[in-house]
């Protein structure tokens, strides 16, 4: 195993899909000291292979690309039907002309995997389960460190076994998806530190601490736990240099939101967003299908983010949100790590 980057501070901007994360802000975080990553996740090969070269272009080398590891579970075609046929009179209501009818895809995969063996990155992490061998083989020989993410030991132990340099250690407080390796798999429910504690124990790779820290307290004690670094995502989406839609920014500042809450109404997979009306209404009628339920409930996510309708959209955040700033990237890094020159 290679040693885990080496890092002037020990923070890494969480890869966020759907367009918060930008090679503006993987570059501001790496200028920082930290590190940044682009989110391949929804991302065609092409417009990954311009992110990449954008960010190299601003003169960053120590970066990383999050990729999806496509979930080989048969679609579940009648329950997502079901869900659609519920869904229409939303999306009518919205503007929205009918919704897609759901089918396989593994967001590009190999596609994906090719482009980085061809025009390698310094660090590759996955979510939603775990490369198999030959990635891992190919992408290790192409010069990438290789991270995986876990919300449990039973996940972490089998990413070791796969050959995954380092490990993100996830709590259920983290915002956004949970990384777990199935789509059915429940909500994990250990908090983080007792988590980390416990995959830091079963297995020996450097480990990434993430899931709800929001300032510098909670950076400092996972780092003195052991962690390598610290993973932030919902730090970092009212800086400027994030793609964070409008929408999604004032609903985070917004006093009205109260609470944030893990649901699977807008993709399928359990996710954490601020508590709205889509959650309300529909979150109990969602099955547990990946991508299915995000291919139906899309075009409606994005109407309603694109007419400012905060209720009716995905706004992932994790606990923390409140203390989330509109401030730069590099002043995040600086306000979570002091000692940062």
């Amino acid at each position: 195993m290679e040693a885990f980057p080496t890092l002037r501070v020990p923070i890494i901007a969480a890869p966020m899909a759907g367009g918060p994360s930008t090679p503006g802000l993987v570059r501001a975080v790496g200028e920082a000291g930290g590190l940044g990553f682009l989110a391949a996740g929804y991302r065609s090969p092409a417009a990954l292979a311009d992110q990449i070269a954008e960010v190299r272009t601003g003169g960053t080398t120590a970066f990383g690309v999050n990729l999806f590891v496509p979930d080989r579970t048969p679609l579940d075609a009648e329950a997502v039907a079901a869900y659609r046929q519920a869904l229409l009179p939303l999306a009518a209501q919205l503007g929205v002309d009918g919704l897609p009818q759901a089918a396989p895809d593994d967001d590009a995969w190999q596609e994906k995997v090719e482009l980085l063996v061809a025009d390698p990155v310094p660090v590759v992490s996955f979510t939603f389960g775990l490369p198999d061998r030959t990635t891992v083989e190919r992408l290790h020989a192409a010069g990438s460190y290789l991270i995986g993410g876990v919300t449990s030991v039973t996940e972490a132990r089998e990413a070791v076994q796969r050959d995954l340099d380092a490990l993100v250690v996830q709590g259920p407080a983290a915002g956004g998806h949970q990384c777990t390796f199935r789509t059915t798999d429940p909500a994990p429910g250990v908090p983080l530190d007792d988590l980390f504690e416990a995959v830091r124990a079963a297995v020996p790779v450097p480990l990434v601490a993430a899931g709800g820290l929001a300032d510098a307290a909670a950076v400092r004690r996972v780092i003195e736990a052991g962690a390598a670094a610290a993973q932030l995502g919902t730090a970092f989406l009212l800086t400027p240099e994030a793609g964070t839609n409008p929408t999604h920014r004032a609903a985070l500042t917004h006093p009205g939101f109260t609470e944030t809450v893990l649901a699977r109404c807008f993709s399928g997979r359990l996710a954490r967003s601020l508590r709205n009306a889509f959650v309300e209404a529909y979150d109990a009628l969602a099955p547990a299908c990946y991508p299915g339920v995000n291919q139906v409930a899309g075009p409606i996510r994005r109407a309603a983010a694109a007419a400012g309708d905060a209720q009716h959209t995905n706004l992932w955040a994790g606990t923390g949100w409140r203390l989330a700033a509109e401030v730069p990237a590099g002043e995040v890094i600086a306000r979570l790590w002091p000692a940062a020159d």
